[in-house]
């Protein structure tokens, strides 16, 4: 009876979300820019999301980070989050999520960068438990996607959550805990950093040459709650990154509907210093 009713809400979300990604679109008055003018290219809507973010030193995030990309910092820490969640709804624009390559487990470890003015994300790596969505994002978005071995489980409320990476064009990367919200949802404030960590609207990658390259991204503002978590295993983090032996910044989302732009130049201008104003993605 459980896996039933698990099914039939797993149809659910994927049948709603063509219409919940569209919608996104009424509400922009929180963004930092304008939506762009041409039409986005894929919908995703995100599930049972933890957020879980450590304060690093930013000369050892610099490291990771190619120019002319700029770490930002918070309250003088660059920081770095590993965020397991389950995709649902992705799909091209104007076409509905296709049966058996719509719905999969994700997982990236990211940091907080910006070119231009524009705050953004910069992905150390993303995992995914689909070898076609692995693919499409390598080809199309120049993201350091990996297969991997993936298990989400609910228990009473709490995520169990397992990835391994099973591809050989990244390092040994495992992650397993167990999640949970706590408290009431709300938006985060601007200024805080809760904001600075997770309203942020683009990403960053770089094209051949070595060039920055960004992908708009739109959502409504992150209903977050707080968090807690088991963290087991985590190896997220590239290979001599090291994140410290503290208690992790945790925060939950139960859902996000997102709709994505493809790849564009980014407009390169000079800036230094520490960001502590809020930044949207």
């Amino acid at each position: 009876m459980q896996e039933d009713g698990e099914h039939r809400a797993a149809v659910r979300e994927t049948l709603t979300a063509p219409a919940r990604q569209n919608a996104t679109l009424s509400e922009t008055g929180h963004r930092p820019w304008p939506l762009p003018k041409r039409h986005w290219l894929m919908g995703q809507s995100w599930l049972e999301l933890l957020f879980a973010h450590w304060p690093v030193d930013l000369a050892a995030v610099r490291r990771h980070v190619p120019p002319p990309l700029v770490v930002e910092t918070f309250d003088g820490a660059a920081w770095v989050g590993v965020t397991p969640f389950r995709v649902t709804g992705l799909r091209l624009t104007a076409t509905p999520p296709l049966p058996g390559v719509s719905a999969f487990p994700e997982l990236n470890a990211r940091t907080y960068v910006t070119v231009g003015d524009k705050p953004g994300i910069w992905f150390f790596s993303l995992d995914a438990a689909s070898r076609v969505a692995v693919a499409a994002a390598r080809r199309f978005y120049r993201l350091p996607y990996f297969r991997a071995r993936m298990s989400v489980e609910r228990r009473d409320g709490t995520i169990a959550y397992a990835s391994e990476r099973r591809d050989d064009r990244g390092h040994e990367a495992r992650f397993r805990a167990d999640y949970r919200p706590l408290g009431p949802e709300a938006p985060a404030a601007p200024g805080s950093l809760e904001h600075f960590l997770t309203e942020r609207y683009c990403l960053y990658t770089l094209d051949p040459e070595g060039r920055p390259l960004r992908a708009d991204i739109h959502h409504p503002p992150w209903p977050l709650r707080p968090a807690e978590a088991e963290i087991e295993t985590n190896t997220m983090a590239p290979p001599g990154l090291d994140l410290p032996a503290v208690d992790p910044l945790l925060h939950f989302s139960a859902r996000q509907d997102v709709v994505i732009w493809n790849l564009e130049p980014a407009d390169v201008t000079s800036r230094t210093g520490e960001r502590t104003a809020p930044a949207s993605a």
